[in-house]
């Protein structure tokens, strides 16, 4: 049998992989090590650097429940603080030690005669153990636009979450295709210094004010003086987000927060047409809702320009629309979001009987609560299938989920499992689940596509409900719904038991 390197081992630092290895340790367990392609932990909030980079949720529920933060700035805090926040957790729980940087996972292979994986990392000895928990995240392999001539661009071309702070935005002409969470912060951080910005737009989102503030001197001292100052603000702002879920599983309530959208449209808008070139035609909620204060205003500089006019290809020197008119462009910017619903795996992960994740959900991902995939033993997810949200912060729904895989781990060592496996009835009747409680959501009746959902139209993203619920059936880990294979036979077990009883009392 392999020599077991680590016990378990977790693909990511971002908040998912960090609250999973606290969790862990919190549990008494220690045998675990994280590893990280990238040379710092901190995830998309390490990756995405661009310009107005921000959280649309509130700092304070956008945080650990075991790590208040006394130092946020402000009520939606930008990048840099995030980041340096979650280098702090890392540090403070002793985390660090068992972070393994530049390390690039490549595959992983499950042997059903060990029970254990072997995780392949890039130019590195493959690491051996017996639970594998990704934490790689939905936010973190950026999408490019499959546009005829891509490649032939001769400009700065790059990806808002790689960001090229080296080209010079002074005076420059900028393309960004896309007008979704990241363009609505960028653009209106780079209009005053471009010389011509394009924004090319496919779909209009619905956006909402920002209820932004700063904290002022005496908050943050709360923050830091009295604990239950930040609990209470945190209950809050918590229900205050979870009561939106009511519209999204209502379409018809939706109709009250649209209303005051289009509000802002014209009130910030200037120009009629561009306020109906900037009007969704879908029900608010089936695409994500965003948040800004300064992004339609932006829009009324005389350098800013939104084409609304079909891409047809891109050339050397800019982008050609299909009504034939030729953009010029020293730089195009695609803020054309992530891999999520389409995306298979973060790397080739082979399963029972050789299975590959990636055609196992060549149809769209499924899983259980967002954790375990049936036909993938000792393995589990963090923000997997249909656990995101559309509402709340995520945060919320990752602490959930790494104490159930916590306790899963606790209960099947003291149990002497050599794998356990998610039974397929318990993944299809939970998905089942889910498609009935899709029915009549703003993500079926809200007529839109999104990246919540596949090419084929299944939502594989968002969880149809309140976090709390899933909250609710992650508190305990339900043995039943896994086949277990033990590493002894419950008969041996039986036996050493007795055979132990049988000597304590001969020595007694």
């Amino acid at each position: 049998m392999p020599k077991i390197n680590q016990r378990i081992v977790i693909v990511g630092t971002g908040f998912a992989g960090l609250a999973m290895a606290v969790a862990l340790k919190k549990a008494g367990q220690h045998d675990y090590i994280l590893l990280e392609e990238a040379n710092e932990v901190g995830g998309t909030w390490r990756d995405n650097t661009y310009p107005g980079a921000a959280c649309d949720v509130p700092s304070p529920v956008y945080s650990f429940s075991f790590e208040s933060n006394p130092h946020w700035s402000s009520k939606f805090s930008p990048q840099k603080e995030i980041f340096l926040y979650l280098q702090h957790c890392a540090t403070k729980y002793g985390l660090r030690p068992h972070i393994q940087f530049r390390s690039r996972v490549e595959s992983s292979h499950f042997d059903e005669e060990t029970g254990l994986w072997t995780v392949a990392i890039a130019g590195q000895d493959p690491i051996i153990c017996r639970y594998l928990v990704l934490c790689t995240g939905g936010l973190s392999r950026p999408s490019y636009p499959k546009i005829p001539g891509l490649d032939s661009f001769q400009g700065a071309l790059f990806h808002s979450a790689r960001w090229n702070h080296d080209f010079p935005l002074e005076g420059a002409r900028v393309g960004i295709i896309g007008t979704g969470a990241s363009a609505i912060q960028i653009v209106p951080a780079i209009a005053a210094k471009v010389g011509k910005l394009s924004l090319f737009q496919r779909t209009p989102a619905w956006i909402l004010p920002k209820a932004e503030r700063t904290f002022n001197s005496l908050e943050r001292k709360l923050f830091a003086r009295v604990p239950g100052y930040h609990y209470l603000l945190r209950k809050f702002l918590y229900w205050q987000f979870e009561l939106r879920a009511i519209g999204l599983l209502k379409p018809a309530l939706m109709r009250i927060p649209q209303k005051e959208a289009e509000a802002l449209i014209r009130r910030d808008i200037r120009d009629p047409e561009l306020q109906k070139e900037m009007t969704p035609q879908y029900t608010m909620g089936c695409k994500r809702v965003l948040l800004s204060n300064d992004f339609y205003p932006s829009l009324n500089r005389s350098n800013v320009e939104v084409i609304s006019d079909t891409i047809e290809r891109i050339v050397p020197d800019g982008i050609v629309t299909k009504d034939g008119r030729q953009h010029r462009l020293d730089a195009l910017i695609c803020a054309t979001g992530f891999q999520v619903a389409e995306a298979s795996a973060p790397f080739p992960i082979y399963g029972l009987y050789g299975q590959e994740l990636g055609k196992t959900w060549k149809d769209g991902a499924e899983g259980y609560l967002g954790v375990s995939i049936s036909g993938y033993p000792n393995l589990f997810t963090i923000v997997g299938p249909n656990s995101g949200l559309g509402h709340n912060s995520i945060v919320f729904m990752i602490e959930a989920q790494a104490r159930y895989i916590q306790k899963a781990i606790v209960k099947m060592q003291k149990a002497a499992v050599k794998y356990f496996d998610l039974k397929k009835l318990v993944q299809d009747d939970y998905n089942r689940e889910l498609s009935r409680r899709f029915e009549g959501t703003v993500w079926t009746a809200g007529h839109c596509v999104s990246w919540y959902h596949t090419p084929g139209g299944k939502n594989t993203t968002i969880f149809p409900g309140f976090s709390f619920q899933l909250r609710w059936r992650t508190r305990k880990f339900k043995m039943g719904a896994y086949h277990a294979v033990f590493l002894e036979s419950r008969q041996q077990l039986t036996d050493k038991a007795q055979s132990r009883s049988t000597a304590a009392g001969l020595l007694r």
